[in-house]
């Protein structure tokens, strides 16, 4: 697929390319799934999505933060193919009961976000951190749900010309956590299946 345009800024920076590719291939969407997203920020995420999926309902607490979504869904309008709802609301509040993923893009009332995953019974929950101690909050938060199926590290580096030469500036890293809440046949003997070490 070709690059999203992001031509409107907000003061939080957009998921980087390179993450937002690895959240998508998680994600999985199809044309007949309904993604939710939690804190649509610059529009980055919900944009690639809704190239990908059916239905998007994207959430942003900031009103300004959601006008900047608009703006930027505007942009790409010629490659945006499912209905979008955006919502200026606070999650849990406004969060759809019939979504088939879920991407939480911040730390913001995560815990009651999750809760409301499980009571939908949502079958794919990505969540991207950038703190250590949230992440560490966040997978335990998932394993006593035990919706935790992955939790993945990783960071980006993007190279620069020095001297003649290649170097790299890198990227914070990225903890992503994976998982489901649709109650899948892939339990056995009634213990959740374990991280991906």
């Amino acid at each position: 697929m070709m690059p999203i345009a992001l031509p409107h800024d907000a003061k939080a920076g957009p998921t980087k390319s390179e993450v937002r590719s690895v959240t998508l291939g998680k994600l999985d969407l199809g044309p007949d799934d309904h993604f939710a997203e939690v804190g649509s920020c610059t529009g980055a995420v919900t944009i690639e999505a809704a190239r990908r999926a059916g239905r998007v309902t994207a959430l942003e607490r900031k009103a300004d933060r959601l006008d900047v979504t608009e703006q930027n869904l505007a942009a790409n309008e010629d490659t945006v193919t499912a209905d979008i709802d955006l919502r200026n609301a606070e999650a849990p509040e406004r969060l759809p009961d019939d979504a088939d993923a879920l991407f939480l893009g911040g730390s913001r009332n995560f815990e009651a976000i999750l809760d409301h995953a499980v009571d939908t019974e949502i079958d794919r929950i990505v969540m991207n951190v950038s703190r250590l101690e949230v992440a560490g909050h966040a997978t335990e938060a998932f394993r006593e749900r035990e919706i935790l199926e992955e939790v993945v590290q990783f960071q980006v580096s993007h190279g620069y010309e020095l001297a003649g030469a290649t170097s790299f500036n890198s990227d914070n890293p990225v903890y992503m956590l994976v998982g489901s809440a649709s109650g899948s046949d892939d339990e056995s003997d009634g213990e959740p299946a374990e991280a991906t070490q």
